[in-house]
């Protein structure tokens, strides 16, 4: 390699991306401090960066929120559809993705709390925004819930619904020492497949 080859090479090397780290950041702060009560300059210097610097990566704090979900979302969509790969019956599948979900808001971190606690109060493009990441990923679960031998009277909405109510409460009084995500999904769908006995 020639000199002016090498020079090339060096000034062809990406910008030093500290992306990454400010969403980790954000996403702790948000989470133990809640979004209202988060700076960017706390959320920079957590980040290893100048405050000024943050908004290279992000213009306002409401986008950074923004990222946040999107990153907590894609997370917690790839556990449950990585769960989905195995199991066929329509029960078994449902538990599956319970499964994953639980597991993904009970592990401790950062993001999945943020997804299922932080919304701008404001009724602004940043808030529908996010309202509709989280439609998308429910679709899975439509899907899933859908696909039930339930009673034709049974509505499906209202089932999905109170699912995702069950299963995002359990951050309020779960604890590591008792059941594991498996068996509270077991459980939950224990309980449901009630009806679905003659």
């Amino acid at each position: 390699m020639t000199a002016s080859t090498a020079t090339l090479a060096e000034t062809a090397k990406p910008r030093d991306n500290k992306r990454p780290q400010v969403l980790d950041s954000a996403a702790r702060y948000f989470r133990e401090q809640g979004y209202a009560a988060s700076s960017m300059r706390d959320i920079a210097a957590a980040a290893g960066m100048k405050a000024g610097s943050m908004y290279y990566y992000f213009a306002s704090k409401e986008e950074l929120l923004v990222a946040v979900h999107e990153e907590g979302i894609r997370r917690i969509t790839k556990a449950v559809n990585a769960a989905l790969a195995g199991p066929a019956g329509p029960w078994e599948r449902l538990e599956a993705a319970m499964s994953a979900h639980l597991a993904s808001l009970l592990d401790g971190g950062d993001y999945a709390q943020v997804v299922t606690r932080e919304l701008p109060r404001d009724d602004g493009p940043a808030r529908r925004r996010l309202i509709g990441m989280r439609d998308d990923y429910e679709t899975i679960f439509r899907g899933l819930v859908d696909a039930l031998p339930l009673p034709p009277e049974t509505s499906r909405r209202h089932l999905r619904l109170m699912l995702f109510g069950a299963m995002n409460w359990t951050q309020h009084w779960y604890r590591p020492a008792g059941d594991t995500p498996e068996a509270i999904a077991r459980a939950f769908v224990s309980v449901l497949r009630k009806g679905d006995q003659p």
